[in-house]
């Protein structure tokens, strides 16, 4: 459940750099591994793939994994398509412990670069919609989400900070009808193609049937850039305050390049 409360999974700051000047566009943008995203977008006509693998263990001893994906497609220079989704292993989830979740579309778009207050600033409006059975993996409402994104630069460190708010459909028996989130995320480069990322995320309180205390969390690993086009993360999710489970993930990013015809590719 917490991962539905954001709009997307796990998605952060990063060692490759991810300013608004001019970058090869088949060069990496992770949004990975933190639950950050990054105000950049991916070129227009190209296409990239964020997947991972995330296995938390609550205070009760209640383990659950999730493989959480989002695909990115760059619509223009300043625009990115982001289709979201993850997948399940839960003993709690009625009628097997495998299931996806529901799907979210969102655009992220890129208002400013390099503002002397805000730096690279972008939006993200997303809506998830009820694709999943509410008595598996899917809360069967659908979400109308808004995060802000302020991204810049301090050194070799890349600073991402969100703030986001999402409003769901339903009467709030299934899923709070109101959330928040916000991350404040940092990664930078340790050795070569090694760097790290640390963040401190947290979901402010919720309220209603299912609502839940506030939880902060911190997240901390390493990244290693593999090629200019593929970068792997590796990490754990240590808990704050609040019910969040500890935890462990790893996942990979990997730019295909671009699929639109080459005239129309950034």
């Amino acid at each position: 459940m917490l991962s539905a409360l954001a709009i997307h999974p796990r998605l952060g700051a990063q060692v490759v750099d991810k300013d608004s000047t001019p970058r090869d566009p088949h060069a990496v943008q992770p949004e990975r591994p933190t639950v950050a995203t990054h105000a950049g977008t991916v070129a227009r006509g190209w296409v990239e793939l964020e997947e991972g693998g995330e296995w938390d263990k609550a205070a009760d001893g209640t383990r659950t994994f999730f493989a959480p994906t989002n695909l990115k497609i760059g619509l223009a220079s300043r625009a990115q398509l982001n289709l979201l989704v993850n997948l399940f292993y839960d003993h709690a989830i009625l009628g097997g412990p495998f299931a996806a979740g529901d799907i979210t579309v969102g655009v992220k778009y890129r208002i400013v670069d390099d503002d002397r207050i805000l730096g690279d600033f972008a939006i993200l409006p997303a809506v998830k919609l009820p694709t999943a059975s509410p008595d598996g993996a899917g809360t069967g409402t659908t979400d109308f989400s808004l995060l802000l994104i302020s991204s810049r630069q301090i050194g070799p460190v890349a600073m991402d900070l969100n703030v986001g708010q999402t409003r769901r459909s339903g009467d709030g028996t299934s899923a709070p009808r109101t959330s928040g989130i916000w991350t404040a995320s940092f990664g930078f480069p340790v050795s070569g193609s090694f760097g790290a990322t640390v963040e401190i995320f947290g979901f402010p309180r919720t309220t209603g049937l299912l609502g839940t205390k506030g939880i902060a969390a911190l997240l901390i690993g390493p990244t290693l850039l593999v090629r200019k086009w593929l970068a792997l993360d590796a990490g754990v999710i240590l808990p704050i305050t609040g019910p969040q489970p500890r935890g462990i993930y790893t996942g990979f990013v990997w730019n295909f390049g671009c699929i639109a015809p080459r005239r129309l590719c950034a």
